[in-house]
C-alpha cells in the first residue's frame, strides 16, 4: 500500500502501525495529493491510505485523478479525516474512494479498515453513515434506467443486500448461497450497471432509492 499525508510525523506513525503487520507492506509515501498519480504508477499499490485535507491537492481531487487516469486499474483509496461528518470525506466517496476512517481511530480499526478495503468492501466512519445515505438520497436521480432491468431477481437482491453494507459472507448466509457464488453475482451486477466497485454500487442504490 501507499501512504499520502502532508504531516511527516503522522505519516510515520501510520507507516509504523501498518508496516508492523506481516500481510501489509508499505511500497511508497507522498506528502501531497499532487504526487499521488506518479507514486501509484511507480509503485502499483493495491491500497492508498490518504489524508483528505492537504494544502495543494486534497484527497478528493487526488482520488478523482486516480480514477480518471487509471480507471479499473486504480488502487482502492481509504481516506483519513479528522471529523466523522466531514463533507470533504463524503465527497471523496463520490469521487471513487472506497471509504474513510477517522485519524483518531484505534490502530486495530485502521488495520481492519485497510484489510476490508483491500478485500473490496467499503468502510465509512460509523457516525457518518446516515449523513452519507441522506446525501446520496437527496441527490436522487429517480427510477433506475434500463441497465437495472438487465439484472435478474437474484442479482437485484444481491444489489440490495450489498448496498446495506453486508459482506459476501453475510450475504451468502442470508441467501443460502456459497460465498464464491455471491462474489460472482456481485461482479455481474457491477458489470451490468457499469460500476467500478462496491462503493459505487452503494451510491447507485441510494441515488435510485433501491434500499
Amino acid at each position: 500500500m501507499a501512504l499520502v499525508d502532508d504531516q511527516p510525523l503522522f505519516r510515520a506513525g501510520i507507516a509504523m502501525v501498518l508496516g508492523s503487520q506481516p500481510d501489509l507492506e508499505i511500497v511508497g509515501e507522498a506528502g501531497d495529493g499532487d504526487e499521488v498519480l506518479a507514486l501509484v504508477e511507480r509503485t502499483t499499490p493495491d491500497v492508498v491510505v490518504m489524508d483528505v485535507r492537504m494544502p495543494r491537492v486534497d484527497g478528493v481531487a487526488a482520488t478523482a485523478a486516480l480514477v480518471a487516469a487509471l480507471g479499473e486499474g486504480a488502487p482502492r483509496v481509504l481516506v483519513l479525516t479528522t471529523f466523522d461528518l466531514d463533507e470533504t470525506a463524503l465527497s471523496a466517496i463520490e469521487a471513487g474512494a472506497a471509504g474513510f476512517v477517522l485519524k483518531s481511530a484505534e490502530p486495530e480499526l485502521l488495520l481492519a479498515s485497510v484489510r476490508a478495503v483491500a478485500a473490496g468492501n467499503q468502510v465509512v466512519a460509523a457516525g457518518a453513515t446516515r449523513a452519507l445515505v441522506e446525501r446520496f438520497r437527496a441527490r436522487g436521480r429517480g427510477a433506475p434506467g434500463p441497465e437495472y432491468e438487465a439484472l435478474t431477481p437474484r442479482e437485484r437482491e444481491i444489489l440490495r443486500r450489498t448496498a446495506q453494507g453486508l459482506s459476501n459472507a453475510e450475504i451468502a448466509a442470508a441467501e443460502h448461497l456459497a460465498e464464491g457464488t455471491v462474489k460472482t453475482h456481485v461482479s455481474r451486477v457491477l458489470a451490468k450497471l457499469g460500476l467500478r466497485d462496491r462503493v459505487q454500487l452503494v451510491v447507485y442504490a441510494y441515488e435510485h432509492d433501491l434500499v
